[in-house]
């Protein structure tokens, strides 16, 4: 038995026993951070020196980017330093700072995403008000409110669940130090209850944007569909088509994770969800977006050029 007061480390997931495994492990998560650190580094230099990026959604685009970053350099680096020298602990510390960070990132890229479909549906539902909706100070308001917002989501979790008596070991199943996962370690009922209750709090806050999105994406279809030109109907689409596939990506994976059938759960499947969740979107993203933005693409085209 053990108590929270005396816990100095926290014995993480391993991948795998066998260490031709554990090394495969580490090649390939150091070859998905470098794609997702080259590709969001691209997106970011982008934005920042093409003057035709210096849009709202190109400043969107670029806190997005920085989540990106955020979040993949939070459980990735760990997980290959474990996997490289065959090592299964973090500090009880690095925890705290591992949980505060992903919940800080994450709730922040979702906000950012509920932002930038409102930026899509007034640039095709309601164009003549844009640059009024829209304008430099506006996008400062709604980015500084979605990183403020999840900065006070994560400092609320983080204290309550790291304030718990801890009596259940110190064996947590998840290669990153996780809330659910901390909270089958805690001792104290109301406690426990109290962190469901902030939870299911941020649960509805995320299934508010997440309606606000498919009401935005509703009317935004039924505009696109009024467009009489099949080419004003292409660049419509072009235009949300990327942020709708971030949007799918994040929310299928952690729905995935988190609510799929107890018939379904299994260590490995497990471990492979919460790769899926917090390793392959912030590595995708940027693909996605420069691959369906012809800004993004000549912009990129022209730093590659010189």
């Amino acid at each position: 038995m053990s108590n929270s007061s005396s816990l100095t480390q926290f014995l993480l997931l391993a991948f795998a026993d066998r260490r031709e495994l554990q090394l495969l492990h580490f090649w390939l998560f150091l070859a998905i951070s470098l794609a997702a650190l080259l590709a969001n580094g691209l997106i970011l230099s982008a934005v920042a020196c093409d003057h035709h990026l210096h849009t709202p959604m190109g400043f969107f685009l670029l806190n997005l980017s920085l989540t990106d970053l955020g979040s993949i350099c939070t459980t990735v680096p760990k997980a290959m330093h474990n996997s490289l020298w065959g090592t299964m602990t973090i500090s009880y510390m690095g925890c705290v700072a591992q949980v505060f960070l992903l919940i800080f990132f994450f709730r922040t890229e979702f906000y950012l995403l509920t932002v930038m479909c409102y930026d899509r549906y007034v640039a095709i539902c309601k164009p003549l008000h844009y640059g009024t909706l829209l304008g430099s100070r506006a996008c400062a308001h709604m980015a500084a409110a979605a990183w403020a917002t999840g900065f006070l989501n994560a400092l609320l979790h983080t204290v309550n669940t790291f304030s718990l008596p801890l009596c259940q070991g110190n064996a947590l199943g998840q290669f990153f130090c996780e809330i659910p996962h901390i909270l089958k370690l805690s001792c104290s009922h109301s406690g426990y209850l109290r962190e469901i209750g902030l939870l299911m709090v941020s649960a509805c806050l995320v299934v508010g944007c997440f309606i606000f999105i498919v009401f935005s994406y509703v009317q935004i279809f039924r505009a696109v569909l009024r467009i009489p030109s099949q080419q004003g109907r292409h660049k419509a689409f072009s235009m949300c088509l990327p942020h709708l596939a971030v949007v799918s990506l994040f929310v299928s994976t952690v729905v995935f994770s988190y609510l799929k059938p107890p018939s379904l759960s299994s260590p490995s499947l497990d471990l492979v969800a919460s790769v899926l969740y917090s390793v392959v979107p912030p590595a995708l993203n940027p693909f996605i977006y420069s691959l369906r933005n012809q800004q993004i693409k000549d912009a990129l085209r022209k730093m590659m050029t010189g």
